[in-house]
């Protein structure tokens, strides 16, 4: 069978390369285009379109690149239409996503949704679009099978969180190696900071995180530079601190630090799975953020906090977001009871994402739904 697939960032691009290798399981015969990055290219998706051209960030950032973004939506309706396939498996992305599966689902093609809007946290009214577009909805959150099937009478599958497989998948480098090829001190620890994958989140919340270095003269501060950005990027904003930066090692920076300090999204699950005490940062353009204040009805913006329904992790947003606050937070995860409690959530947090086997479930699904 043929599959289109559609991902717009990083962690759709990672998502998406193991759903391709379980659909090419499931399928050996499959033909499968998308839109993604490099690693769903090299799990065997022909990519029509990198992600990196269209992650805009933000109510702002959206509005400047409306040009950009009418081209990419016209040119996907053109390319499904030539390549006709038998499915279309949205991955997250919803902004752009929706409005494919609008016009598919008048085109008659088949319509499936992994990864579901977070339509739970803001405007809820999609609902009404979701069900009437996506033929199957396949969710990664445990509450959200019953925010859909109770709160709204649609069915969807909950098929596990593929954080899980992909951690499990990854080869991790030995910690010996890790600190050599990263020119790391051996008897320091490390604290990591993860500030994000788009350049706007980044250059909001990586400034404050670098304040801190020089508090801290007895640990080493270690950047994970997303994929999406530039290594030149990160070195220019960091030059006046002593500060690491490392490429295409999150989960290896994560399995060697003692705590962390995280931009809000994918990467705060991330580092509760690796077991690492975090601080969750978020800072917004401020037209973004009161835009979004007045829409998100949500306690929390961490999906650690989301899952667990209680505050595990402290979060920062917008105007709390200072060297100060963060100090005094980091502080308390160093050592000590706080970190302790992070540390005894984390266990039972994993325990409600599912178990192993996200991508192989959905795969099977689509397959037979087709």
């Amino acid at each position: 069978m043929k599959y289109y697939i559609i991902a717009g960032e990083a962690s759709g691009d990672l998502h998406g390369s193991n759903l391709i290798k379980a659909l090419l399981e499931e399928d050996p015969q499959a033909d499968i285009r998308c839109w993604g990055g490099n690693m769903m290219e090299e799990a065997g998706g022909r990519l029509a379109k990198h992600y990196k051209e269209m992650a805009f960030m933000g109510f702002v950032e959206v509005l400047r690149n409306l040009s950009s973004i009418r081209k990419n939506i016209a040119f996907c309706k053109e390319d499904i239409s030539t390549f006709n396939p038998d499915v279309i498996v949205f991955i997250d992305f919803s902004g752009f996503n929706l409005r494919i599966a609008k016009w598919a689902k008048q085109k008659n093609f088949k319509t499936n949704y992994y990864i579901s809007p977070q339509i739970w946290a803001s405007r809820e009214g999609r609902i009404n679009s979701i069900k009437r577009d996506i033929d199957q909805m396949y969710v990664i959150l445990p509450f959200e099978k019953e925010f859909y099937e109770d709160k709204h009478q649609y069915k969807v599958a909950f098929v596990g969180h593929p954080l899980i497989d992909a951690i499990a998948q990854r080869k991790i480098m030995p910690s010996e190696d890790f600190i050599r090829e990263n020119q790391l001190e051996k008897n320091k620890p490390i604290i990591a900071l993860l500030p994000g994958s788009r350049k706007q989140e980044v250059q909001m919340v990586l400034g404050v995180m670098l304040q801190l270095i020089d508090n801290y003269p007895n640990f080493q501060f270690v950047i994970a530079a997303a994929p999406s950005l530039d290594l030149s990027f990160y070195k220019e904003f960091t030059k006046n601190y002593n500060v690491k930066i490392v490429s295409n090692a999150t989960y290896d920076l994560l399995s060697n630090a003692h705590a962390a300090m995280v931009t809000s999204g994918t990467a705060t699950l991330e580092t509760a799975l690796f077991k690492v005490p975090q601080v969750v940062c978020y800072k917004g353009n401020w037209i973004s953020y009161q835009i979004a204040k007045r829409i998100i009805t949500l306690k929390y913006i961490s999906l650690v906090n989301l899952i667990m329904d209680k505050e595990v992790v402290k979060e920062l947003i917008q105007n709390d977001l200072t060297p100060k606050n963060l100090k005094q937070e980091l502080e308390k995860i160093l050592s000590g009871p706080e970190r302790e409690q992070q540390l005894e959530a984390y266990n039972e947090l994993e325990k409600r994402l599912g178990g192993k086997g996200a991508s192989s479930k959905t795969a099977a699904l689509i397959v037979e739904n087709a």
